[in-house]
């Protein structure tokens, strides 16, 4: 049987393909490009000397006074717990995003090709916070939960986050780490451990961004006034928190480095900021793009630093 033409639409918000075709060829790529940490990655072998666990440039203190001070081991020991951080900062983002994808396809049709692409993304969530956790360990440095107000104020988004509200925090969260992540993968100064951490998530990551892309398009074009208000207040407001809890300040301490000295001097770096905006830009275009980044919504994701 040939296969169904897509059915693509166009409005103010650009165009709308047809959900069931882009399910099925996100399937089609997960068929082909998935993979078992597990077995994919040498968990044994150990850490090698004077390589880096985060590239120097994606360093929170990079270019700062305090960088320019700390000697080489120092360095490289910052790197290796803001490595621990994130991977930290991304299981708790992607166990509530496995519980939004849940809530999405409750009320969807079970045999839908949607649906079993949703199923196929919580799973690989689920290998994915399994492999940060190994890394973490890999690496010996603590694991750094995000602050209590903040994993709490999650409990509240997983419980009352509308569809639109959803697919746009999963792209606050997937976008930004993406981008520093495909810096990474290919930098031969970073432990080769985690260069396949960082590309495994990339490869399948990319599958993750299309699917919720495609949605929050198609939600925004659906949705009633108030939900997509309430979708660019709480997207806001989602990049606010995101950005002060991006690194642990407990890194700093942890490495012998006065904390609230290196947060001030991040929170003044011109190179950091670049950074963080660079990560977000091709998603605060495609939000500018559908609708999103608007009124105070817009107001809290400049006050976030991510949108310049």
């Amino acid at each position: 049987m040939p296969e169904r033409t897509p059915v693509t639409e166009t409005d103010a918000l650009g165009p709308l393909r047809d959900r069931e075709q882009v399910a099925r060829r996100l399937l089609e790529s997960s068929a082909r490009h998935s993979f078992d940490p597990d077995t994919e990655l040498d968990w044994d072998a150990p850490p090698e000397e004077g390589k880096w666990y985060w590239p120097p440039e994606l360093v929170s203190l990079y270019g700062t006074p305090l960088w320019r001070r700390m000697p080489e081991e120092q360095r490289l020991d910052l790197a290796r717990h803001e490595a621990a951080s994130l991977a930290s900062l991304g299981i708790w983002f992607e166990i509530i995003l496995m519980q939004l994808l849940v809530r999405h396809i409750y009320d969807k049709p079970v045999t839908s090709a949607h649906v079993r692409y949703a199923l196929t993304e919580i799973a690989d969530e689920c290998r994915h916070s399994k492999m940060f956790a190994r890394m973490i360990q890999h690496g010996g440095a603590p694991t750094y939960p995000v602050p209590r107000l903040h994993h709490n104020l999650a409990r509240i988004l997983k419980t009352v986050s509308t569809t639109p509200g959803s697919f746009a925090c999963t792209l606050l969260g997937e976008e930004i780490l993406d981008y520093m992540q495909r810096l990474t993968f290919p930098d031969e100064r970073v432990q080769t451990l985690v260069r396949g951490v960082t590309r495994i998530h990339v490869v399948e990551e990319a599958r993750h961004v299309r699917y919720a892309r495609e949605e929050l398009r198609r939600q925004m074009r659906s949705c009633p006034r108030w939900e997509a208000e309430l979708t660019r207040l709480s997207c806001g407001e989602a990049a606010r928190v995101f950005s002060v809890a991006f690194i642990n300040p407990q890194v700093y301490t942890n490495v012998g480095l006065d904390r609230r000295e290196a947060m001030a001097q991040v929170k003044a770096s011109g190179h950091r900021r670049d950074v963080m905006q660079a990560g977000a830009k091709r998603l605060t275009d495609f939000l500018d793009e559908i609708g999103v980044l608007r009124g105070v919504g817009r107001k809290l994701w400049r006050s976030s630093g991510l949108l310049a």
